[in-house]
């Protein structure tokens, strides 16, 4: 584990795996650095494998202020730290800030984002279910805002959550519990705007599960008319956690889309 700095001084706890070009992994809500665990061994094969806890959770520090901004400032910071041409994919949230960290820093070679939050229409975001949340944290009951998080808002599927409260990074979701509003608010609040990537040119991979919700195909086909250079890549059977879920399937569409074969 080594640290690198971001322009706040927050403090962002990484790793770094295998040999190779560069390559930095970029978590979800509630997430970690061991949100890749299952594909690390695939990919470090052929590539320096990067994973970081975004801050305010795991190794990682925190500090006031949050903002959307930081976070993605955050992930320029690793970028600009490892330098040179990294690739750089990121998953729901963290796929948001790699799109917005690709308009920050020139280190950047190719960029992947798995079902990024861009959007919450028709998540079943409300007022009401913000009021839930925020009583719960209140309360100190993070488990149950973290289950409501997957429950009633992003539908994850019983079975599917189920292996999530056994895994074991579960505890790390939990100690996480305090940064899910905060990033629900920042993707409410987020409007994406065609224009300002329209000089992108970095080639950019639109991952999507095959049995992803229609609004995860309505925000990819979105991006897919707004990015200059992009392809989508359909996860067929998948919904949101193809990396733990089928991370075989996982690697193979980042190993391919990265111009790798086994």
């Amino acid at each position: 584990m080594e640290f690198i700095t971001s322009s706040d001084g927050a403090p962002i706890a990484c790793w770094r795996h295998g040999n190779g070009a560069p390559l930095l992994l970029v978590h979800g809500t509630t997430g970690d650095h061991s949100t890749w665990t299952s594909v690390l061994t695939g990919l470090q094969q052929h590539f320096t494998v990067w994973t970081m806890d975004r801050r305010g959770r795991g190794h990682s520090g925190d500090t006031d202020g949050y903002t959307l901004q930081r976070e993605c400032e955050d992930v320029a910071a690793v970028v600009d730290a490892i330098g040179g041409g990294v690739n750089l994919l990121g998953h729901s949230f963290g796929g948001l800030c790699a799109l917005e960290v690709a308009l920050l820093t020139a280190n950047i070679n190719k960029l992947m984002v798995y079902e990024p939050s861009i959007s919450l229409t028709g998540s079943g975001w409300s007022a009401a279910l913000e009021a839930r949340l925020q009583a719960l944290l209140d309360k100190g009951e993070r488990e149950e805002s973290l289950l409501l998080f997957f429950r009633d808002l992003l539908k994850t599927p019983d079975q599917e959550l189920a292996a999530l409260r056994l895994s074991p990074n579960w505890p790390v979701r939990i100690a996480a519990a305090h940064t899910i509003l905060r990033e629900l608010q920042s993707i409410d609040r987020y409007i994406f705007s065609p224009q300002r990537f329209q000089a992108l040119h970095n080639p950019v991979l639109l991952l999507i599960g095959g049995d992803s919700h229609p609004r995860r195909y309505a925000t990819a086909e979105m991006l897919r008319q707004s990015l200059p250079d992009n392809r989508i890549g359909i996860l067929p059977g998948q919904q949101h956690s193809a990396m733990r879920t089928a991370p075989e399937l996982f690697v193979q569409h980042v190993l391919e889309f990265l111009k790798i074969t086994q």
